[in-house]
């Protein structure tokens, strides 16, 4: 991981626990694995705690380990710096991803909500009239019944259904890796992409990011949603053909909140930033600011668990890799 994020994920608390289970030098961040420093180190080390911007742990990198046992991630995704030799060689892997799921459908919640009541264009009529409409009642907004549509049954899409439940809306799923069992136990009903487009006011997506659902959201998808209707977008931009996007909103059929898009940063002629209808934000639903502790004492917590001898709560299944965020 990068040395400056070290003491954002490891505050002084979180760090005294990790280092009554495990000898940690946290000055040593090895940002370069051929630093002959970080060389010296690997050679004693039993596990690797990784995080953003760690370099590819490759067959050279496990060669100059022959110690190590583990590869705690205090992130999401693992798959920039993980290899075959990894799994080969039977190194236990685990990752925060589950903790970063958690702003991340926070954020979602958030959002939703406030779509439902329309609030973006609202506040833009009120600061072009400078009038509020009192005693007015202001139709086709609010919350009370309003149809979710959640795109893939992923960490986040499912910490995002658990989040919905206490509130008055109609939540579905369309996930081709979910059978009617596994969706009746998540408490939703299970359909078919496009009928899930069709029939949902607000289409939440969190699929992960593979070739398969590259631009998984196009022309056609858009086309079936509800004039009216809001996409929310906080997995990755790729999943979402933004031209076809572009063409939705200047219609003014739909409206969307983005918080990835596809190139990222956008180029700063973009026309997502002038649509009234888009409301965009710089990839803020995960973990920032004091979240990131939550990453790094999710990794003290495997720790403890990987040396006391009980199951990690977060291991990496190699087998399902290829198709998670």
């Amino acid at each position: 991981m990068s040395a400056e994020n070290v003491p954002h994920i490891f505050p002084p608390e979180v760090l005294a626990r990790l280092r009554e289970v495990v000898e940690i030098d946290p000055t040593l961040v090895a940002e370069d694995f051929t630093d002959p420093r970080v060389r010296e180190s690997l050679s004693q080390a039993e596990i690797l705690i990784t995080g953003w911007g760690c370099p590819r742990i490759d067959e050279s990198v496990l060669d100059a380990a022959p110690k190590l046992r583990a590869v705690l991630h205090a992130a999401g995704s693992v798959k920039s710096f993980t290899t075959p030799a990894i799994w080969e060689r039977g190194l236990v892997v685990s990752s925060a991803a589950g903790a970063n799921a958690l702003p991340v459908a926070e954020y979602t919640l958030a959002m939703i909500l406030l779509a439902g009541k329309d609030l973006f264009a609202h506040r833009d009529r009120l600061r072009t009239e400078r009038a509020f409409p009192y005693g007015e009642i202001v139709q086709g907004i609010g919350n009370f019944g309003r149809r979710i549509g959640i795109v893939g049954a992923s960490r986040i899409g499912r910490r995002l259904i658990e989040l919905l439940r206490p509130f008055d809306l109609k939540v579905s799923l369309a996930d081709p890796y979910v059978d009617e069992a596994e969706a009746a136990l998540l408490g939703v009903p299970l359909l078919p992409l496009d009928e899930l487009m069709r029939t949902s006011d607000i289409v939440s997506i969190h699929a992960p990011e593979t070739p398969e659902t590259r631009h998984l959201i196009g022309s056609h998808e858009l086309a079936l949603m509800p004039a009216g209707s809001v996409l929310i977008n906080t997995a990755r931009g790729s999943l979402l053909d933004h031209d076809a996007l572009v063409g939705e909103l200047r219609a003014g059929r739909i409206r969307a909140i983005l918080d990835v898009t596809d190139p990222e940063p956008l180029p700063v002629d973009s026309p997502l930033f002038d649509l009234p209808n888009a409301f965009i934000t710089p990839h803020l639903a995960g973990s920032q600011g004091n979240e990131v502790a939550r990453l790094g004492l999710t990794t003290v917590e495997e720790a403890e668990r990987l040396l006391s001898g009980r199951a990690l709560a977060h291991r990496i299944d190699h087998a399902e890799l290829d198709r998670a965020a």
